[in-house]
């Protein structure tokens, strides 16, 4: 298993900045006042394709050599992962397949093919993405990058949470939606090296708690088709990602899909930005968990902005 290093997090900056946001860290003087904490919010919804996705894509579609290019690129996605490849791959001018659940959001699988992705559509679950995947290999043998499980991707993600903390100074705590772990898991990577002290906290649907269970039970525990809004985090972790969650995360706090919609709400009232159901994840786990982060200076990845305007949870 090979675990990326920070010195992979700056190599993947240097790779990605023409090609990604510097995204900016809001404030809220409102969320401070819930949560009794110092909240800064790293806006990853204004990024690429609007998540921050685009940062590990980046990173693995412009490492590639020629040879490994010039095959194109192959991944699964419920769609910010697989807007980010095609984003990438088109930026690079090569080819990119997307196995996506036929469940995923209609916005999310036109902004894959807008970007010039070809879709091809799977039963929802794990299981029937990789078999999927499989197929497309053997047919194109096109260069698989995993949405969460590969060093490249990590690297890349870990670029936010360095940018965060060169913003804001060492905080106390960083606060990131976990699915399948690409994000936490660079997430580690940049704040325990740039902020040893620094605490980093995981946030999960109740209804898709693989990771809380997983580091609760000091093993991998996969669930193949968990039934949450937050459609971004309904993949499991990996055991590259399980390594992270399991040694360098603090704690996996989890939310009810009531808590998700409410935070999400919030943001969008008070914040005047559009996030995702995902990025309310974090939002809830703060403030679901005020007296824990009280006093305290906490990072808040927002992971994304894609939705459904058509069906946003709090209408009819």
């Amino acid at each position: 298993m090979q675990l990326p290093t920070f010195d992979d997090v700056v190599a993947a900056h240097e790779r990605i900045r023409p090609h990604v946001h510097f995204t900016p860290v809001l404030t809220s003087s409102h969320l401070d006042r819930l949560t009794g904490a110092r909240l800064f919010l790293k806006c990853e919804n204004l990024q690429k394709i609007g998540a921050f996705k685009a940062r590990g894509a980046c990173n693995a579609v412009f490492g590639l050599s020629e040879a490994q290019a010039a095959r194109g690129v192959l991944t699964h996605s419920s769609g910010n992962h697989g807007q980010a490849l095609a984003y990438a791959a088109a930026k690079r001018g090569i080819a990119a397949t997307i196995v996506m659940p036929e469940t995923s959001a209609r916005p999310k699988l036109d902004a894959v093919r807008g970007y010039g992705g070809r879709v091809v559509t799977c039963a929802p679950g794990t299981k029937a993405r990789e078999e999927a995947v499989a197929a497309e290999l053997e047919r194109t043998g096109a260069e698989i990058v995993h949405p969460y499980a590969d060093a490249r991707v990590i690297a890349g993600q870990g670029t936010c949470a360095r940018e965060l903390i060169d913003e804001t100074g060492p905080l106390d705590a960083i606060v990131a939606p976990v699915g399948g772990g690409g994000l936490i898991s660079g997430t580690c990577i940049a704040a325990h090296a740039m902020a040893p002290g620094i605490k980093v906290f995981a946030a999960e649907p109740a209804n898709a708690d693989d990771a809380f269970r997983s580091k609760q039970a000091g093993h991998l525990v996969e669930d193949d088709a968990p039934q949450t809004i937050a459609d971004g985090l309904r993949a499991s972790l990996k055991p590259i990602t399980f390594h992270y969650v399991h040694n360098a995360v603090e704690e996996v706090l989890t939310v009810s899909e009531a808590e998700i919609v409410a935070a999400m709400r919030l943001v969008w009232e008070r914040l005047k930005i559009v996030i995702e159901p995902s990025s309310a994840v974090a939002v809830a786990a703060v403030l679901k968990n005020a007296q824990r982060f009280a006093g305290q200076t906490v990072g808040i990845i927002i992971t994304g902005g894609n939705v459904d305007l058509d069906r946003l949870p709090w209408m009819g």
